[in-house]
């Protein structure tokens, strides 16, 4: 019983890290961390398909950071400001 509650939280984690990965990157790499952790836990299908959506969504998270903090540096080098 215990496992297929960290499969299902480890789904639920992984739609949640994806919308936040676009929303709010930060939240969404950590949802997106806990949910891969959960997964491991997990080895049904429902685990392995939660532990999947976390990868995504910390790798959409990650994606994010990276353009918003390329972003920032070019707008202030620009002097664009923000």
């Amino acid at each position: 019983m215990e496992k297929e509650v960290a499969g299902l939280t480890s789904y639920i984690l992984g739609i949640i890290s994806i919308v936040l990965g676009v929303i709010s990157p930060l939240a969404g790499l950590v949802l997106g961390i806990i949910g891969i952790t959960y997964g491991k836990k997990d080895k049904s299908e429902l685990g392995k398909k939660g532990k999947t959506l976390s990868l995504i969504g910390a790798i959409i998270s990650v994606v994010v950071l990276v353009a918003i903090t390329i972003f920032y540096i070019y707008s202030i080098k620009s002097n664009l400001g923000l």
